[in-house]
């Protein structure tokens, strides 16, 4: 007896707890939503290990490209009903686009993007699984690319996925909020959403919407301090990056260590954004790698012979971190040396080897940049303001500069 299997159905609908329910648009989503390169997103956290901060922000980089996808044919149904066109094809591409805008990150998202790689952007990344996936669905993401890249032109549908005020941030303010239920970082995305318009090929804010603009700008400070850039936050992630740095260190001068397959080409080798272009299988390297290769590790790590490598393993997996110390000036080098002589006597390593527990650094929050790309405000009389020229609260102004503090995070002597 032969049996016939039924089409499946690509049509589904996805119950998000930020957002209800969301209707995936067409079938090319859903298949590269069911392929390998994305489920592996469900595999990396959103936002690395600030649930150790938060207990509840272990949502993951495949609930945001979701969220991001579903608001981004939310946008475009919003434009297409004020007589901006977009075809069918650019309305697909636009959201190929958001959905696979973030398929390039690594383990644990940003924090791991400068410490498995040399110098490759997770945006470069991104491109380089989108081109791969193009040869795979034969040139069915061509628009996608052009409108990821910005060389589509209509220049609106790239800004709707990259810019001051795109479907990527207006999704993650809130679902960032929503799992570590800090309040401020709510926005209201509907309402802006329905604000959006174009003029002369450039994504614009209708003079009414001003408000919530401004009320979206104020949450992403907030949820830069309160979360991205809480203190214990900065401080997990140091110690995984000195980890993965000692794990390196200790590869490459001819000691094994236990690792997955994957993640120890990443460790023996420095790899390239030409290594990627020349060999097709690191990309499959870096794609089978993702947040439970390198807690595996961690876990089987802290019983190496290694004493840094061990000692940072264990903090972590215990939850014994770093302390971080934040200040408006810098610190000075007495406070300095003296920490660093501190951890040479606890720990007895070398000078050079106190750099992997004890980190200076200054954060930098940038809510928003009257120097890039203004947000555009659309005025009644067709006028286009940017922001800070068509607001009549003096605080975007404030909020456009830069605002940098201090810190020193350390081993706990």
């Amino acid at each position: 007896m032969i049996l016939h299997r039924r089409p499946a159905n690509k049509r589904k609908i996805i119950n998000d707890p930020v957002h209800g329910f969301i209707t995936l648009p067409d079938e090319l989503i859903f298949d590269l939503i069911e392929h390998p390169y994305f489920q592996r997103l469900r595999r990396i956290k959103q936002l690395g290990l600030s649930h150790l901060v938060y207990p509840g922000a272990n949502h993951t980089r495949f609930h945001h490209a979701l969220g991001a996808m579903h608001l981004m044919v939310k946008s475009i149904e919003v434009l297409r009903s004020k007589n901006i066109e977009v075809t069918e094809e650019e309305r697909i591409g636009a959201a190929v686009a958001i959905l696979l805008h973030d398929i390039g990150h690594g383990p644990f998202s940003h924090t791991l993007e400068h410490s498995l790689l040399k110098s490759v952007h997770h945006e470069e990344l991104s491109l380089l699984f989108m081109q791969r996936l193009n040869e795979e669905f034969n040139g069915q993401l061509d628009i996608a690319i052009a409108i990821f890249t910005d060389k589509h032109p209509k220049a609106f549908l790239h800004q709707l996925v990259s810019s001051q005020l795109d479907m990527d941030r207006l999704d993650y303010l809130q679902r960032d909020s929503y799992f570590t239920g800090v309040s401020e970082g709510v926005v209201g995305s509907d309402r802006i959403i329905a604000m959006l318009n174009v003029k002369d090929n450039q994504l614009v804010i209708e003079e009414k919407g001003i408000y919530s603009i401004e009320n979206f700008i104020g949450s992403r400070r907030i949820m830069y301090w309160q979360v991205y850039m809480h203190k214990t936050v900065v401080s997990s992630e140091f110690m995984l990056t000195s980890i993965l740095k000692r794990a390196k260190f200790l590869y490459r001068n001819g000691i094994d260590l236990f690792a997955s397959p994957s993640l120890k080409l990443f460790l023996e080798e420095e790899i390239s954004h030409n290594d990627f272009e020349r060999n097709a299988n690191i990309l499959e390297s870096f794609a089978l790698i993702d947040d439970s290769d390198i807690s595996s590790a961690i876990k089987v790590w802290q019983s190496v012979d290694d004493k840094i490598l061990s000692t940072l393993c264990t903090n972590v997996a215990s939850r014994n971190l770093f302390k971080t110390v934040i200040s408006k000036t810098p610190f000075d080098s007495e406070t300095i040396l003296k920490q660093r002589e501190k951890i040479k006597a606890v720990l007895g390593v070398s000078e050079a080897e106190v750099d992997y527990f004890l980190k200076t650094e200054t954060l930098v929050n940038n809510a928003y940049s009257e120097k890039h790309k203004q947000i555009q405000i659309l005025g009644k009389n067709d006028e286009i303001l940017g922001l800070a020229q068509a607001s009549d609260n003096y605080n975007i102004s404030a909020l456009s500069e830069p605002v940098e503090k201090h810190y020193m995070c350390f081993f706990r002597c």
